[in-house]
């Protein structure tokens, strides 16, 4: 355990001293929010029915934006292979990588999403659906990142086959977490039963990306 605290001090540190993955992630996803109620025009209903599909689509494509380097300059650098034979499980330090990626990238987006959705008029009744969703689905979002970007880190311009490879996986997320926060399935009763299943599908990739991941790197360093 103190080998696994020790890699995600170290990473967070890097994730912190570099800061433009974060700050683009935040920076494009206020660009859509901002200019969505520009582009859709004063039609209010409107954009309160589409606002809780928009934050996703923004919160998804933000994310993606630093998937690409979860695991690319620890393999430029040489420091996986020396991480794949050290003590710690590979598996177990794929997932540390990949829940840095979470807590610098796509918990922050999630925790804030709530509170500029008032821009694109979501009603105060989905404020805590619409954040339990993302916090919960943020993290399957990060996971399968990581698997794209662990697929793809020997490949030139591996930011753009990440998002064609991984993007199929992402429609079930999207799909009930979409579902948990519209404002038809609150007032119906039915957004609880949408949350459990999305908690379900980012607890499988908690356990199969890890490995998949894993394989994939071990693939390339041989």
């Amino acid at each position: 355990m103190k080998a696994v605290s020790a890699l995600i001090r170290r990473d967070l540190g890097v994730a912190m001293r570099q800061g433009s993955s974060l700050g683009t992630a935040i920076g494009f996803f206020l660009t859509v929010v901002m200019l969505l109620p520009i582009g859709l025009g004063p039609d209010q209903a409107l954009l309160q029915r589409i606002a809780p599909g928009a934050l996703w689509i923004a919160l998804l494509l933000s994310v993606l934006l630093s998937a690409d380097r979860i695991f690319l300059d620890d393999y430029e650098d040489g420091s996986l292979e020396l991480l794949a034979s050290g003590p710690i499980s590979f598996e177990l330090v794929t997932l540390t990588k990949a829940c840095v990626h979470w807590l610098t990238a796509g918990l922050p987006l999630a925790v804030i999403a709530p509170i500029l959705g008032f821009l694109v008029n979501i009603g105060p009744d989905q404020v805590l659906p619409l954040a339990a969703a993302m916090i919960i689905g943020s993290l399957g979002i990060s996971l399968l990142a990581a698997l794209g970007a662990a697929v793809t880190v020997g490949l030139r311009r591996g930011g753009m086959m990440v998002s064609l490879l991984i993007l199929p996986l992402y429609v079930p997320l999207m799909i009930f977490g979409v579902a948990a926060s519209t404002p038809q399935t609150i007032m119906a009763g039915s957004a609880a039963s949408s949350l459990m299943i999305l908690a379900a599908l980012s607890l499988a990739a908690l356990v199969m990306v890890p490995i998949a991941a894993s394989a994939a790197l071990r693939a390339y360093m041989q």
